[in-house]
């Protein structure tokens, strides 16, 4: 298996991603080979100022990077030899099995649905986060900023797409899936939820229970909370926040430092032909390598081909 990396993507790129990867390859087994794509003379020079055998990895040289504030669809377009658009195109040609990077999120969005495209049947590609739970394990949550603006039919797949994600992942065994809402009952919340609540009641796909509440996200009510991409974005980065709170309130708890990004190492993009991962901008080595390490097992598990089956 082959393990793409863009190594410029990020706020501390090149340094954290190279280190990153580096770390990523303590953890690999000898039949996966990171690929590490970018510009090679930095990528060496820092792994040789680190002491490592650049000969570890595999190199493709690009010369153009997409900036974290660009134009997603200008960018992807008007600048092919940038390691976002190179990592796409190796990716669609199966020269490398899965693609990871910390760049920008909308040219990572752009380039999966140009290249890989979107599995047919998913009207809309979506990106997870994980919450920690209080006593323990975890919560998806999906969407988390793909798509500001749903329907209820993208909800309903929302649903599906998350429930793979834990039993291919995570092995969770009939993962609960769970609506986001302002209530627990069944004819609360706006439109969209009041149309979407009678599709996943009906629905075969998934094992759906109910309405969950923002105060359930770190509960043990579910194991998947689906919601418009607006409102996930807007959860995720309290979420986060609570972290930083606590750090800097020299505020130790294992619970707290579940909250962590680093630990899940960034959000994959569920509904496209190939494993995908999106790490967070500012993103350190140890983000870096589990980012990498997820889109492995992305791979390993066949959640694609899961997904493609799903939707047939």
């Amino acid at each position: 298996m082959k393990i793409g990396l863009d190594i410029m993507g990020g706020d501390y790129a090149p340094q954290a991603t190279v280190l990153g990867a580096i770390a990523a390859y303590e953890a690999l087994s000898e039949k996966e080979q990171l690929v590490l794509i970018g510009d090679k003379e930095i990528a060496v020079s820092i792994l040789q100022e680190n002491n490592f055998n650049p000969d570890h990895f595999e190199y493709i040289h690009t010369t153009e990077v997409i900036g974290m504030g660009e134009h997603p669809t200008k960018a992807v377009v008007q600048k092919p030899n940038s390691s976002i658009s190179v990592g796409f195109q190796l990716l669609k040609e199966g020269n490398i099995q899965t693609f990871a990077s910390a760049g920008n999120t909308g040219a990572m969005l752009v380039g999966s649905l140009f290249s890989v495209k979107a599995i047919p049947g998913v009207l809309r590609p979506a990106m997870t986060a994980i919450a920690p739970k209080l006593k323990g394990g975890l919560n998806i949550l999906l969407d988390v900023g793909a798509n500001a603006d749903c329907k209820p039919e993208h909800l309903l797949q929302f649903g599906i797409l998350g429930s793979l994600f834990a039993e291919s992942i995570y092995n969770i065994t009939t993962p609960r899936v769970a609506l986001m809402n302002i209530g627990e009952e069944e004819e609360k919340g706006n439109i969209l939820s009041q149309a979407t609540y009678p599709l996943m009641k009906q629905t075969q796909s998934f094992n759906f229970v109910g309405n969950v509440e923002g105060r359930d996200l770190f509960g043990d009510h579910s194991d998947v909370i689906v919601c418009d991409g607006f409102t996930g974005n807007v959860v995720l980065k309290m979420a986060e926040s609570f972290y930083v709170v606590a750090l800097k309130k020299n505020f130790k708890d294992d619970f707290f430092d579940r909250l962590n990004y680093e630990q899940y190492g960034g959000s994959p993009i569920l509904g496209v032909n190939a494993p995908v991962v999106v790490g967070h901008g500012i993103s350190t080595p140890k983000a870096i390598k589990n980012m990498v390490l997820l889109s492995r097992d992305m791979a390993q598990s066949g959640l694609v081909d899961k997904i493609k089956q799903a939707f047939q």
